[in-house]
């Protein structure tokens, strides 16, 4: 068994050229082969929020507190809650992020592709795009 301590994980600002607003990462695991698995708890300050980008084999976030937003290209931004988890689809475009006056946090998770792609990174979200009301929550 091999215990990865937090201490020697610090919290680190997520970079700006891939985000909008103060957004803090605090890795969880990195897999060394075989695992290809990625998982990182995301903190989200109001209104903050990913660019739009891709993973090769797909993201799951599990909400774990606060309001949340999720959206694929071309569909309506989806409100998430506490303990509600968005399986997003290989090679889909998407963002993820904070309600505009909740602080949010997820559990995101991700795996490299057999090559070693991870996450292909667009543009930033647009404030037009972000403000969209979401889908009414069933």
């Amino acid at each position: 068994m091999d215990i990865k301590r937090a201490n020697d994980r610090p919290t680190k600002m997520a970079p700006e050229d891939n985000f909008t607003g103060q957004v803090w990462q605090d890795p969880v695991i990195v897999g060394e082969a075989p695992s290809r698995m990625r998982a990182t708890n995301v903190s989200f300050t109001p209104g903050a929020r990913t660019a739009w980008h891709s993973h090769p084999v797909g993201q799951t976030l599990y909400c774990v507190t606060g309001i949340g937003r999720v959206q694929l290209e071309g569909e309506q931004v989806q409100e998430l809650h506490p303990g509600d988890t968005a399986v997003i689809p290989p090679n889909t475009r998407h963002w993820h992020g904070a309600a505009s006056d909740r602080l949010f946090i997820h559990l995101a998770m991700s795996e490299t592709s057999d090559s070693g792609a991870g996450t292909e990174w667009f543009e930033k979200v647009s404030d037009d795009d972000y403000n969209k009301p979401p889908a009414p929550v069933g």
